[in-house]
């Protein structure tokens, strides 16, 4: 009995080291919530020939009109979901409505008209795409609002509902708008020159009978380099595997480099979107006095409520614009059991613990 017990003994420290390699480990530095700009920012100038560009973080002159828009309403389903708090993201069966509230802030001291509408949108080249002024897709076409102009005091908010109502005959598959606010000055008669703000809400909405398409990703690649401008970049290609939109956000940890230095965490920049079946790159830049290593580095990034880490070994390059070396493979992002496997792992120990007391006991030594 005594070498039964000493089995019995092995087997459960075994079992204890085991149950605590599969759990899940802490990353350092994970920001919260969704990506830094969440919403949708444009500042256009136009003339005879339109011209528009996005800015993530403008600078309004002093004459310049600001204006602010938030999502107020939430699928019950993703009071979890960081995007969902941002952004209009559902998934619905052909036939079906829902509503959703935003609302429009007067951020001046002044008076001012703000125009409400929704406009299409798309994902081209890894980035949430603004479609020109008000052009319409079948998404807009679905969604109507119960405003379409405030005239809001000087910090003033006003309340706008948006209504979507899905066809039954539509086909299935992903479609992209924004819900804008938008206010602007008239045109100049000296240059024939306007100059208007808008900022929106996303909307992600994806048609189709039963369940919603599963959301993950893989982060496939990850090349160390050094910018024009001196600075090191760790670039991160990523696939959308999934069946809906991504919009990635994380942080990177570098630990283990020369003389021991652990530096970060560094905000991967923000702005890459993904459609379903996309590839595309995620860049963190990094401090141009950083030593080029090599480096343990640890890239966390993360859409919603998916979130994936990969882990390398990387020396960054010493001329700008080359591309380092990575001397163990992060294709493969990190996984771990969930504790559903864990628990099963651990039957799996006990049982073949049992049948060998059992064997023990009919075998005795």
């Amino acid at each position: 009995m005594r070498g039964a017990r000493r089995s019995w003994a092995v087997l459960a420290v075994l079992a204890a080291v085991y149950a605590v390699g599969v759990g899940p480990a802490t990353a350092d530095g994970m920001p919260g919530g969704p990506s830094a700009a969440p919403g949708a920012t444009e500042h256009e100038a136009r003339e005879p020939e339109e011209h528009e560009h996005e800015a993530s973080s403008p600078e309004p002159s002093p004459t310049a009109r600001t204006i602010g828009i938030k999502l107020l309403d939430a699928p019950e389903g993703r009071r979890d979901d960081p995007r969902a708090q941002a952004y209009i993201v559902d998934h619905l069966a052909p036939g079906s409505t829902i509503e959703r509230r935003v609302e429009v802030v007067n951020e001046t001291s002044a008076p001012m008209h703000v125009d409400v509408y929704a406009a299409a949108a798309g994902i081209v080249n890894g980035q949430f795409a603004f479609a020109a002024d008000r052009t319409a897709n079948e998404l807009t076409g679905w969604t109507s609002l119960d405003a379409s102009g405030l005239d809001l005091a000087a910090h003033e908010a006003a309340k706008v509902r948006a209504t979507i109502r899905v066809p039954k005959d539509a086909a299935a598959g992903e479609r992209y708008g924004v819900v804008w606010a938008q206010t602007g000055s008239h045109a100049d008669p000296r240059h024939n020159l306007a100059i208007t703000g808008r900022v929106g809400v996303r909307m992600y909405l994806d048609v189709g009978p039963g369940g919603e398409p599963a959301s993950d990703f893989e982060i496939e690649q990850l090349s160390p380099a050094r910018g024009r401008d001196g600075r090191a970049e760790l670039h991160a290609r990523i696939h959308n595997t999934g069946g809906r939109a991504l919009d990635i956000n994380g942080a990177l940890s570098l630990s283990d480099g020369p003389g021991g230095l652990r530096a970060g965490p560094f905000t991967a920049k923000t702005g890459t979107t993904l459609a379903p079946g996309d590839r595309a790159e995620a860049v963190v830049p990094l401090d141009s006095r950083l030593p080029d290593g090599p480096w343990n580095v640890e890239l966390t990034l993360r859409s919603g409520l998916v979130e994936h880490t990969a882990r390398a070994a990387a020396t960054f390059p010493t001329t700008p614009g080359g591309v380092g070396a990575v001397t163990a493979s992060a294709a493969q992002s990190e996984s771990y059991p969930t504790p559903v496997v864990a628990g099963l792992s651990a039957l799996v120990l006990a049982a073949g613990g049992f049948l060998f007391l059992r064997f023990h006991r009919r075998h005795p030594r």
